[in-house]
């Protein structure tokens, strides 16, 4: 290597790979397996740009898209934990925070920590970019379950009710697509692939 900064630099993209072996539990759109984290944090990117449109005032799209290509690197370490999983939610934040110092600290100090202030900013959800993102994150697996006639809430027998509450975050950080959404639960619980 010729400096130490590329070789921290090249340490932490070698690491990242690793991403693309957490399992999610969500399915693809054509339900032929089950997506990895990569390939979430990808699209949620890809949504970020599609929906610029629909990005409140004050939302900085180019930092929600950073936010979402990064946020769930702490997967690496502290695994994908399922959304309706409340027993996994009792140390997820001590797992994830534990799994931040480190991977973050496999870059130059002053890009690890650009990059975790980027992580910290989604995980606090205090700013309209990081509602914004987060908005992203709970639509993209609704999307998925649409798709896939219910996915993994007809799996793990989610409810109305508990697709409502994971899905409130969106009225706030991109109310102009709260109506979709519900529009979408509600289609999703009239064709059975979510309980009433």
């Amino acid at each position: 290597m010729t400096n130490q900064r590329l070789q921290q630099q090249i340490t932490f993209v070698i690491e990242i790979d690793r991403l693309k072996q957490v399992l999610r539990r969500t399915q693809l759109m054509d339900a032929s397996r089950r997506e990895n984290s990569a390939e979430h944090s990808w699209h949620l990117a890809m949504m970020g740009l599609v929906l610029a449109e629909y990005a409140p005032a004050g939302v900085d799209v180019q930092r929600a898209i950073s936010q979402v290509l990064i946020h769930d690197l702490v997967e690496i370490d502290a695994g994908d934990t399922f959304c309706y999983d409340s027993a996994g939610h009792r140390d997820k934040a001590q797992r994830e925070q534990q799994a931040a110092d480190r991977i973050f600290g496999l870059l130059p100090a002053a890009e690890g920590d650009r990059l975790r202030q980027l992580w910290d900013e989604f995980e606090a959800q205090t700013t309209p970019t990081a509602r914004f993102a987060a908005s992203l994150d709970r639509l993209q697996p609704m999307l998925h379950n649409w798709q896939t006639g219910g996915g993994t809430w007809k799996q793990h027998g989610i409810c109305r009710a508990q697709v409502m509450r994971r899905m409130a975050p969106v009225e706030a950080g991109a109310p102009e697509l709260w109506p979709f959404v519900l529009g979408i639960i509600e289609e999703c619980v009239a064709a059975g692939y979510l309980q009433p």
